[in-house]
């Protein structure tokens, strides 16, 4: 078991609590104890490109599809990374250590978006991978082998990933990215645009404004070198 943190912003506290109360979906995991272990999958020929997948915060921010019945909730997390100069990347799987809650899943499936960077927050959208069922740990860790060749990355510099479980929250419950406590880079931005939470956080916004938590997300990106 990790120990949680306590919600740090009233806000978000009181609404964690409503949300409960009523029935409804929490925006993290924060305030219960969560399971959360990283997927380590070694596959074949394939080598890690980037690495942020470690400093556990504890929290799971949900990054989630709920469903046709609750279309406000449907919320995102993304996080930058860098391609070095002078390098080209083929990333074919992207890992991330997550958790379920308010439920025990499982996810029919995972999104996985790759945006340009627009001053420190994900810009245009680059290549999406919808639908992608990845190898779950049981407890909402993924390792997500992406389809089509994957993402070729053929200009260095700066790119978001995000990854959006898709889950409807009666049958499983809710998805969390775990956050990473140590930040590198810009801070992870999140995203709900039906303001279902009611954080104001309708378009990409710092996941410590929106949240109370962070500063990053936990993530691996694995293929080759072009």
């Amino acid at each position: 078991m990790m120990k949680t943190a306590l919600l740090a912003a009233a806000a978000v506290l009181a609404l964690t609590a409503g949300a409960s109360a009523a029935g409804l979906p929490a925006a993290t995991s924060a305030g219960k104890d969560v399971q959360a272990h990283r997927l380590n999958i070694q596959t074949k020929g394939l080598k890690t490109l980037y690495s942020q997948n470690t400093n556990n915060g504890g929290v799971g921010l949900v990054s989630q599809m709920f469903g046709s019945s609750y279309p406000t909730y449907d919320s995102q997390g993304a996080d930058d990374f860098v391609v070095p100069t002078g390098k080209k990347w083929d990333i074919t799987e992207v890992d991330v250590t997550g958790v379920y809650f308010n439920g025990a899943g499982p996810a029919t499936s995972e999104n996985v978006y790759f945006y340009a960077d627009s001053s420190g927050a994900p810009g245009t959208l680059v290549k999406s991978f919808l639908n992608v069922a990845g190898t779950d740990n049981g407890t909402g860790s993924f390792a997500i082998t992406l389809p089509k060749k994957g993402m070729k990355l053929k200009k260095a510099g700066t790119y978001w990933v995000s990854v959006q479980a898709n889950l409807a929250y009666k049958a499983g419950g809710e998805w969390g990215w775990e956050d990473n406590s140590v930040q590198t880079g810009s801070e992870a931005h999140w995203q709900n645009p039906g303001n279902g939470f009611a954080t104001g956080c309708t378009s990409w916004t710092d996941i410590e404004t929106c949240l109370g938590y962070g500063p990053d997300l936990m993530f691996d990106l694995k293929g080759k070198t072009l």
